[in-house]
């Protein structure tokens, strides 16, 4: 009779379409967590990169190494052990894990940030060094306009003086002509010498003049090679190193010009050399000065990421229930008395013994035997010291054999009605 039972059970399966889709869903959840572990993995292993690339410009790159591995291990280990674990149960422990969690978190995020920093202003930077130095020069360049506009002041003044003497000296009324050539007009030795002084002085406005417009040419060609400038030209070394002669050659030009005209000259940039304005970013904590938020939710992401993963992997079973195992803990969870739902929504029952089971000195070893295996196992979450939760993945399990229970329940009036039937024609 039990055989026909137990073959009764066997032919009870949930078929129809419901069962079909049962089944593919119940694969599609399997298949996505046991995805979320190489998921994990993965994230563990591009958040370690990102803060193993921070801690290595600060310390010995074996060291970094070391203390990265330790830091990834944390994050993974807490989030799935604060997971397993409610605050009431033991709030020393708890909080323990969670600021474990909490400096390991903020590590990996602070080290991580300067990689992803480097990452995104990498380009912002170099575009801030290229206006620079076009603001250096285009600053030195203004500031020779005024100089130039001194020196052709100055010299139209000594050309307006030189003019005024020779009038002077035409009409004899010049503080130079002697006593007995005052106020005689004409055309007379000092009127002569007058005159050549002024054309000397008019001869080197225009040579001036005439450097200054070769000075003109430089300084369009420097503006011209400033602005065609672009770093991501193959060329752009050969186009700087152009500004860099460009300007050199303006300076030298000036120079010599105000020192003749009577001007100081003003003071040149001393440009950046090209590898200094393609040079990387190197991390430092200078970073956080000039915070990047983009740099941040990228260091903070991965690691939330990381996280929520593994909390999540948690409420998975590190492996199935053997059929035997499933039967002793189904009879051994029956034992229990007290349930309920508690504010997660899930079925809570107490560990401890009744009173009246304490009073008849009951044994609960195998009970509490198979809540200990659960809690291992993953399928049973604690609360506090007298009671505990069902976790997600133990519903199915006890809905299973509860299903073989109540198969058992119905398929025994039939199997009786059918022995006794099978048994009539012998007791004729």
């Amino acid at each position: 009779m039990a055989m026909e039972v137990k073959s009764v059970i066997k032919k009870h399966p949930i078929g129809g379409i419901g069962g079909f889709i049962n089944s593919v869903q119940t694969l599609f959840v399997a298949t996505l967590r046991i995805w979320t572990i190489p998921i994990v993995l993965m994230l563990s292993m591009a958040t370690g990169f990102t803060t193993y690339y921070g801690l290595s410009h600060f310390i010995l790159p074996w060291i970094a190494l070391i203390i990265t591995i330790a830091i990834q291990s944390i994050i993974v280990i807490s989030s799935l052990e604060i997971a397993g674990m409610h605050w009431k149960a033991n709030k020393l422990r708890f909080f323990s894990v969670l600021v474990s969690l909490l400096i390991a978190v903020s590590a990996s995020i602070t080290f991580s940030y300067f990689k992803f920093y480097e990452i995104s202003q990498s380009g912002p930077i170099r575009i801030e060094r290229m206006n620079q130095v076009r603001k250096e020069v285009s600053g030195y360049l203004t500031a020779l306009a005024g100089a130039r506009s001194r020196i052709l002041k100055l010299q139209q003044q000594e050309l307006e003086k030189a003019s005024a003497e020779v009038t002077e000296a035409y009409y004899g009324t010049h503080p130079g002509v002697q006593s007995a050539g005052k106020n005689m007009v004409g055309q007379g030795p000092f009127f002569r010498y007058q005159n050549r002084l002024f054309q000397e002085k008019k001869e080197q406005a225009a040579q001036l003049e005439r450097k200054l417009e070769l000075l003109n040419d430089d300084i369009r060609f420097l503006q011209t090679s400033l602005n065609q400038w672009n770093l991501k030209n193959a060329d752009a070394e050969k186009q700087y190193q152009r500004i860099v002669a460009g300007l050199q050659e303006v300076q030298i030009k000036f120079n010599q010009l105000s020192a003749n005209g009577g001007v100081i000259a003003p003071e040149a940039p001393i440009l950046m050399t090209y590898a200094e304005i393609t040079q990387g970013v190197t991390p430092s904590f200078a970073m956080w000065r000039n915070f990047s938020l983009f740099a941040f939710v990228c260091a903070s992401m991965a690691d939330f990421f990381t996280v929520f993963l593994s909390y999540r992997l948690e409420f998975t079973a590190p492996g199935p229930l053997s059929e035997r195992e499933k039967d002793l803990v189904f009879e051994c969870l029956r034992q229990f008395t007290e349930f309920r739902i508690n504010e997660n929504d899930e079925l809570e029952m107490v560990i401890e013994k009744s009173e009246i089971e304490k009073a008849r000195r009951y044994s609960d070893w195998s009970r509490v035997f198979a809540v200990g295996f659960l809690l291992s196992r993953g399928f049973l979450r604690k609360i506090d010291s007298r009671s505990v939760e069902f976790a997600p993945n133990l519903y199915p399990l006890i809905a299973e054999r509860m299903g073989y229970r109540l198969s058992s329940i119905k398929a025994q009036p039939s199997v009786s009605s059918k022995s006794e039937f099978n048994e009539a024609p012998n007791e004729q």
